[in-house]
């Protein structure tokens, strides 16, 4: 029996947590390709943050928004390394608590704060609208995610409120954008059947990266590599460069994710029957009978060809184009179908060439 992503290849474009991605895939079956495309600048040492602590602390805030649990964390380490951890805790503990999400409100409490209200859809319009649209008086403190662009305290601002923006960490590209280009140039080329994203600020920087290809790789990602997100958040981002509905959890995380990617892939299954054999195609991987057999990419691509033309006959120009390339020498296709029954045995003997019209599976 297949693992439920056994001849999957997936490209991962996460920074943080990648390896224990990459792992979870692995136990699957899929083979992992990691191509990040974002990095995470800590904040931790700088002026702005220490501004915002110092500022927090001789003047407490009526609201304290926590967008993040890397950033609650990451702030309070760098106020308890400069002494000022204690001071930062006592002043914020008669604010009222907002958490973005259940890891914001889980990074509250092993720092010692509770978040009052959490957004049920973990967003940031949704903590926006909770807080309401007359802020007038208000002093809020918005622990801020990432972004470049403080987005929930400038909308707390435009309501009237004074607020304090926490810089904690930025999202940048990565110093070498070279694997996350070349994940592009695998999911424009179909090399890849699935891409996961973990982040929107991801999705951004893949298609900063794509560049001028950017357009293609919204093409492939929409018709024949599987986008799964680990969100809604992540899901609208990508929907906004062109490709709907991409599949993400009902629960947004890591593992849920995982799942999530096996269960969809499940629709890339092939049965059929190869002569005697009962044979089960997934990527390139092939179980026939008792026997996996690991096919290449071009092998595979034009066995499930073959496989989804339900038995009727598919011309070589037709396999050249749709497998390799509009101009292929169709001889490409001769060769392939010979080695592909080659490796598969008695079963190969299904593939049946048509003389001067092509090739079809006896199934």
């Amino acid at each position: 029996m297949l693992l439920p992503l056994a001849g999957f290849t997936v490209g991962v474009t996460a920074d943080r947590r990648a390896d224990e991605q990459a792992e979870l895939l692995r136990r699957r079956g899929a083979e992992v390709v990691h191509g990040p495309v974002i990095r995470t600048l800590p904040l931790a040492d700088g002026p702005a943050l220490d501004a915002a602590t110092e500022a927090l602390i001789a003047e407490p805030p009526d609201t304290l928004v926590a967008l993040t649990g890397l950033g609650v964390r990451s702030w309070f380490e760098a106020a308890d390394g400069r002494g000022r951890g204690d001071a930062l805790r006592d002043r914020l503990a008669a604010a009222t608590v907002v958490a973005r999400g259940p890891k914001a409100a889980g990074a509250l409490a092993t720092v010692g704060l509770e978040a009052g209200w959490r957004a049920p859809g973990e967003s940031s319009a949704e903590v926006v609208a909770h807080l309401g649209d007359d802020l007038a008086g208000r002093r809020i403190a918005v622990q801020r995610d990432g972004d470049d662009v403080a987005h929930v305290a400038r909308a707390l601002a435009a309501r009237g409120a004074a607020v304090i923006d926490v810089p904690v960490y930025r999202w940048d590209l990565p110093l070498d954008p070279g694997p996350a280009r070349a994940l592009v140039q695998a999911v424009v080329a179909t090399q890849l059947d699935a891409v996961t994203f973990t982040s929107a600020a991801a999705i951004t920087n893949l298609f900063a990266l794509a560049g001028e290809r950017a357009p293609m790789l919204a093409a492939a990602l929409r018709d024949r590599v599987v986008p799964v997100c680990v969100g809604p958040i992540s899901a609208a981002r990508l929907a906004a460069h062109g490709v709907p509905a991409p599949a993400h959890p009902a629960r947004w995380r890591l593992g849920p994710m995982v799942r999530c990617l096996a269960e969809t892939m499940a629709g890339h299954h092939r049965t059929l029957a190869l002569g005697d054999d009962r044979a089960h195609l997934q990527g390139t991987a092939v179980l026939v009978g008792d026997r996996t057999v690991t096919l290449s990419r071009r092998e595979a691509q034009l066995l499930a060809a073959l496989v989804d033309a339900e038995g009727a006959v598919v011309a070589k120009e037709r396999l050249a184009r749709t497998v390799w390339e509009p101009g292929a020498d169709p001889h490409v296709v001769e060769v392939t179908v010979a080695r592909l029954r080659r490796r598969l045995g008695p079963a190969g003997d299904a593939l049946e060439t048509v003389p001067r019209r092509g090739y079809r599976v006896a199934c």
